[in-house]
């Protein structure tokens, strides 16, 4: 058996494959509703073969969209559409995965063909946006307002109304975005958290909100369904977020009722250059692994059936996060299994065209 189609259980579930869907905005949305863009860009990929499909990133509050056309999970009525869509993934053989996330300094910007600036929050599609501190993510941005003791109440609320949404959309998986520097991971990172209260200065302070909001998550979604967090494992800058803190942070959510650590990197610091090559962050997902004891998903350049399979086969992670490559091809699980030489099931509807 190929390595990359060796089934794996997580707590409920058991994937058929080691191939996800990693998040990817489509900002496609009006008022954080799904449409049939979502349906179509998502029920694609479970009828091309992936184990799990996770939404793009979906915002728990309105201010927490990184643009006015980002899905939301903000309101009861979100649901309805979300079902549709999980319904199709689970008919065709896949789970359903959905990325809580608030976007923290980096909300209120334009979509990327649109420029990707931000929008000033006194401008149509433009709001005030919250962090940790005072701290704008590039020096001629409006500064965010550094969120008091009532407003990190509020957020935890908000994800864990979110998380009850999740349940009654059909989601099998939740992932939270505590990477790419939005509200989690700038609560992480010294570089964007300057407080000096409980939830800032040490590596135990800058961590309590994540650690928070995992409670509140769990509040509502059941223990037994997986829970993957995202994070930057490093922010290839010295002095701030590093490895080893990635190492530690694992532990401790592990101990939590973590179940994946989907790890990227990078994102929080403006202007850093990263040593791009293909997997060039894998190294921190077999490291996270091997010294935590935690599962860990590779992502980033990895676009090759046979080095999605030499990953899971080395033992260097235990789940292959694909984005890119699942856009420019959504069956690639389909051509993998040909590539390396594993039998797999097609949609009847496909069998004609099977290799």
């Amino acid at each position: 058996m190929a390595h990359l189609f060796s089934p794996l259980k997580i707590k409920n579930i058991e994937l058929k494959n080691r191939i996800v869907v990693s998040p990817m905005c489509e900002y496609s949305s009006e008022d954080g509703f799904a449409n049939n863009w979502h349906l179509v860009h998502l029920g694609g990929m479970a009828v091309g073969g992936a184990s799990l499909i996770i939404t793009e990133a979906i915002a728990v509050s309105p201010e927490g969209r990184i643009s006015a056309a980002d899905l939301g999970i903000y309101k009861d009525e979100h649901v309805e559409k979300l079902k549709q869509i999980t319904d199709f993934i689970h008919a065709h053989g896949a789970y359903a995965g959905t990325q809580l996330a608030h976007a923290g300094r980096k909300a209120s910007h334009q979509q990327p063909w649109l420029g990707g600036k931000q929008i000033a929050s006194d401008q149509p599609d433009g709001w005030k946006t919250f962090a940790p501190s005072a701290v704008p993510f590039i020096d001629t941005e409006e500064a965010p307002i550094a969120l008091d003791k009532a407003g990190i109440e509020q957020i935890k609320a908000d994800f864990k109304a979110a998380a009850a949404r999740a349940v009654k959309a059909g989601f099998d998986v939740i992932e939270l975005h505590g990477a790419h520097g939005y509200l989690l991971h700038e609560f992480l990172s010294p570089a964007s958290n300057k407080r000096t209260d409980e939830y800032g200065g040490s590596f135990e302070n800058r961590i309590r909100f994540l650690l928070e909001v995992i409670e509140s998550v769990h509040e509502t979604w059941p223990k037994e369904n997986p829970l993957f967090v995202r994070l930057s494992t490093t922010e290839w800058t010295e002095g701030a977020w590093t490895a080893d803190d990635s190492v530690a942070l694992a532990k401790i959510l592990k101990e939590k009722g973590v179940d994946v650590i989907d790890c990227s990197t990078g994102g929080n610091i403006a202007g850093v250059k990263i040593p791009l090559k293909p997997g060039y962050q894998v190294e921190f997902a077999e490291k996270i692994k091997k010294e935590s004891g935690i599962l860990t998903g590779a992502v980033g350049l990895i676009t090759k059936s046979h080095q999605s399979d030499e990953i899971i086969q080395e033992g260097e992670a235990d789940l292959i996060f694909m984005a890119r490559e699942m856009l420019r091809d959504p069956h690639f699980p389909l051509r993998a299994a040909h590539e390396l030489g594993h039998e797999v099931k097609w949609p009847l509807q496909y069998e004609r065209a099977k290799w």
